[in-house]
């Protein structure tokens, strides 16, 4: 497998990708999106979620961990 240096993504892409992701297993982070600060760092801010996204998080992950 090969993993991608960190400049060769997208942050906008990336973005995005986890969005339609987290939607297709019903998790919305209202505050996702590319960080403006720091655009040499590629980051991606997440935002705060309320406890019951973290936990539909939390059991997607879960799920998708099993397979």
């Amino acid at each position: 497998m090969t993993t991608k240096e960190p400049r060769d993504v997208d942050p906008y892409t990336a973005a995005e990708t986890l969005r339609t992701a987290l939607t297709e297993v019903g998790v919305v982070f209202p505050s996702l999106r590319v960080d403006l600060a720091s655009p040499e760092l590629q980051l991606i801010e997440l935002g705060r979620v309320r406890a019951d996204v973290a936990g539909r998080l939390a059991r997607a992950l879960q799920q998708g961990g099993c397979e």
